[in-house]
Parts: C-alpha cells; structure tokens; sequence
C-alpha cells in the first residue's frame, strides 16, 4: 500500500486522462477541429471542454487557428522526440543486419555541434563493438570514425575541434602530431576511407567512409579483430554498396 493505494488499483487523474483524451481526438483532425466537434467525439459537456482546450492550449500543447483547434509546439516537439526514437530503431536494425551480412560490428556517427556523436552501433555478443575507454568525443583524431569525420570538416572547423581536443597518443600505434594526423586526413580524403590499426584499441583494426547527408559530416564504420586485418578492405568495400544501396536513407533521416 502507498497512501492508501494498492498496487493493483492504482489511483488515476480524471482530468490528465480527460486531457490525454483531447489530445488523441485533435490528432484525428490534421486540419484542426472545433471545441463542439472535439467535445461531441469525446463524450465530455462543452465547458469541461473549454476548460481543458484553454489549458492545453497555454500550455502550449494545442493553438487555436481559425476557430479550430490544431497541435502546438509543445505536442509537435514530444512527437519529433517519438520519431526520432523511431528512426534510431530503424537504423540499429539496418545496421544489425549489416554486421551480420560482414561478420564485423558496425557503427553509425555524424559530427554535430561540434562533437562526435555516436548514432548507432551494433551489438552482437560474437562481435562486439569496441568499448570506450576513453571518451570517443576527445579522441577523434584516433579512430577510424573520427579520422572520417574531420576530413570532412573545413579547415576552420577542424581546427577549432583540434583546439579543444589536442592530438595525444593513446596506445603506441596512435597519431604522434597534428601534422601527422593532417597528413592521414588528407589521404583519407583521396581514398574516401580512414583506416585506422590499433591506433584507439590495441587488438582491433576499423575503417570508416563518408556518407552524404545533406550538410552533415556522418560516417559508417566498422571494427574487426586485428587478426582479421586482411578481410578489412573487403568489408569496407561491401559495406560501401551496402551504404549506397539502403543505409544512407536511414542515416540521413536520423542525423539532421
């Protein structure tokens, strides 16, 4: 018991639920509806109604356009929450069948205000993605997702990331300078691939590609274990018709 409830009968708000209910029947209407045609369709007197539509709408959750009442900004944005969550589901399932067609984890990224931003990976107990060990954000010139991702990036943009997370060697095959990580970024320009050994994780080898998404810098990547480096320019390969046949319309639905 918890004042007085039990667990099994629970006690419920009327008004939250009578609200709850508003609100589905407004999502009924993409053109909006009126107070009358919303309080017939609910079952609920015309002034409960109003007092409910006068709340949720200063609340900002419905506006009154036209005399008809339609979602606010306060709905609109728990439905973009929804969707979004929607579409991150959509691409870990891409992404699964992905790593189970390459026998590789894989891993979706895009660069986002400034940070690297992990969307997606897989996470199959055979082949388990490499775990953070430190913090991917900080470490971008060490990675294959992070190498892709700052070549993509303008020279001030680059530069401005570098500032705050200064080149440092993280395992003994990392990037000694910033020269040398310039220089590696220049050629995974021209190869339109980053392939990185050991140089976050010892025992694992990875390779990212670039993918267009509007204006985003994003990248598909995958790791292997290092005793496997001579299947990863064939898997970056296939992963790069994967990307140009299916998972780049999931990815430029989530990363924007």
């Amino acid at each position: 018991m918890v004042n007085g409830e039990s667990a099994s009968h629970p006690t419920l708000i009327g008004s939250v639920q009578r609200a709850l209910r508003l609100l589905e029947a407004v999502s009924a209407h993409p053109d909006g509806a009126p107070a009358k045609q919303l309080a017939r369709e609910i079952g609920l007197p015309l002034p409960t109604t109003y007092h409910l539509l006068r709340t949720l709408t200063h609340e900002g959750y419905l506006r009154r356009e036209n005399g008809v009442f339609v979602f606010g900004e306060a709905a609109e944005a728990i439905g973009q929450v929804g969707a979004r969550r929607r579409q991150r589901v959509h691409i870990a399932e891409a992404l699964a069948m992905a790593g189970r067609e390459l026998g590789a984890a894989v891993y979706f990224a895009v660069y986002r205000e400034g940070e690297v931003e992990v969307v997606a990976v897989t996470d199959e107990p055979d082949r388990p993605p490499v775990e953070e060990w430190v913090d991917f954000r900080t470490t971008a010139h060490a990675h294959a997702i992070g190498q892709c991702l700052l070549a993509q990036l303008d020279e001030n943009a680059r530069k401005e990331h570098l500032s705050r997370y200064p080149v440092q060697s993280i395992t003994p095959f990392s990037v000694r300078s910033e020269d040398d990580l310039l220089h590696r970024l220049d050629t995974v320009r021209r190869g339109q691939a980053a392939f990185e050994h050991q140089e976050y994780a010892l025992g694992t080898v990875c390779s990212a590609i670039p993918i267009q998404v509007g204006t985003a810098a994003a990248t598909l990547a995958v790791s292997l274990p290092v005793s496997e480096l001579h299947r990863l320019r064939n898997v970056t390969s296939r992963l790069r018709k994967m990307a140009e046949a299916t998972l780049t319309t999931l990815a430029f639905s989530i990363s924007i």
